[in-house]
């Protein structure tokens, strides 16, 4: 079945695919205890593998139909956050004709059970090359801020779980739908496509559908309310050395 029926099956359906699977994944403001010495920088969670060096081009085109391009890179940098757990740093950009309107440092790590682990931002929007807001960021462990499931080790349709949690700030979940969908991208057609929804606690009426390729990653996000647009995978290369390594508001050193 192609994500687009899918998605419109759910949403005559009101949203809801699958059991309603129990988890032990975090969910809501439940704190979490996390021992760094079961974490790992090296991530290889088949549906979002993170080898350092790796670059995804993204093509977006939000809801006013304005065309924006999002980089993200994988550095060979590393951060220790402030619970502990040293973490993946990656680094996400967002441009319109070429010039920056976000940038963000992502820190990510891996369990010893393969689940990806979100562990929180530093990012800023920019309008004329200054910064607008850093509205968003946030650091696990810092003022009740807790980690967040980035991708699940063992994804299956009903699991749910807290993408990231800083009380009014970053209230992201997820729920996955499906492990059996097809997406076709400008990159390539994938099938047996991890479907996921996307909700935020403080933005009810965003909804968003996310799908992710087996060793490739994200391929596809599908907002359907609270924004809407369409963000899909152009391009996965071997980025320069050096790159995302420069400071917040220079991508490149």
């Amino acid at each position: 079945m192609s994500v687009a029926v899918t998605i419109a099956l759910l949403l005559v359906a009101g949203g809801s695919a699958g059991a309603s699977g129990g988890s032990d994944l975090p969910r809501g403001a439940e704190p979490v205890e996390l021992d760094p010495a079961d974490f790992t920088t090296e991530i290889d969670n088949p549906y979002w593998p993170m080898t350092p060096g790796t670059r995804w081009t993204y093509r977006e085109v939000d809801e006013e139909g304005k065309e924006l391009q999002v980089v993200v890179v994988v550095t060979t940098e590393t951060k220790k956050i402030a619970n502990g757990i040293t973490a993946r740093v990656v680094r996400d950009t967002v441009t319109q004709d070429g010039q920056l309107i976000e940038d963000t440092f992502d820190w990510y790590a891996q369990d010893k059970d393969g689940n990806v682990w979100y562990l929180g931002e530093d990012t800023a929007e920019f309008e004329n090359g200054q910064i607008t807001t850093k509205s968003g960021s946030f650091e696990a462990g810092v003022d009740g801020a807790e980690a967040g499931i980035a991708m699940p080790a063992e994804p299956r349709p009903g699991l749910k779980y807290r993408q990231e949690y800083y009380k009014g700030e970053a209230e992201d979940n997820g729920e996955v739908l499906s492990t059996k969908e097809m997406a076709e991208v400008p990159f390539g057609l994938f099938k047996k496509v991890l479907l996921t929804k996307d909700t935020i606690t403080i933005e009810p009426d965003v909804l968003e559908y996310k799908l992710y390729a087996k060793n490739v990653g994200p391929v596809l996000v599908l907002g359907v309310s609270g924004g809407g647009g369409r963000e899909e995978l152009i391009s996965v290369d071997q980025a320069p050395a050096g790159a995302g390594t420069g400071p917040l508001g220079s991508p490149n050193p």
